[in-house]
């Protein structure tokens, strides 16, 4: 009877364990700023059409997440989409000639923003600091618009 009880209190233990594991991985793979850390500096880009892209998005370089979407609005002088990054304080080397862009993960994916390093080594962005190359969203309508124009003339 004493080792069958030992034993449920270790399974209740394990299984506890594995709860307790899955939460954390969820709330780490989740977009919850309240479990990540927002250390960085911002950087403003303007952007003609957004598409699908949200607050909290990854921002990539090279594949490597180096921040995510802080904030996004509307100038209502030029009509563009402001789109406020934050990037990670151990980034502080991006050249300030970068261009920003805006992709889709996989076919049906959510959007994020990718960085092309520029090819300047003098200045690098800083707090603050506005990214204007930029090439914003591919809208699929669009894409399929022009197709079917280019068809009708043929």
């Amino acid at each position: 009877m004493q080792k069958q009880r030992i034993m449920e209190i270790w399974v209740g233990v394990f299984v506890a364990a594995g709860f307790a594991a899955l939460f954390g991985l969820a709330m780490q793979v989740s977009n919850i700023p309240a479990f990540q850390t927002a250390d960085g500096y911002q950087v403003h880009m303007r952007f003609d059409n957004i598409g699908g892209l949200r607050v909290r998005a990854p921002v990539t370089m090279a594949g490597v997440r180096v921040g995510r979407v802080s904030d996004i609005r509307l100038d209502h002088d030029s009509f563009e989409a402001v789109v406020t990054v934050t990037i990670e304080q151990r980034f502080d080397r991006i050249p300030e000639d970068s261009d920003a862009r805006i992709y889709t993960s996989g076919l049906l994916g959510e959007q994020y923003v990718a960085i092309n390093p520029g090819g300047g080594v003098e200045w690098y962005l800083s707090d603050g600091d506005e990214l204007f190359q930029t090439q914003g969203a591919l809208v699929l309508e669009r894409l399929i618009g022009r197709f079917l124009t280019s068809m009708g003339e043929d």
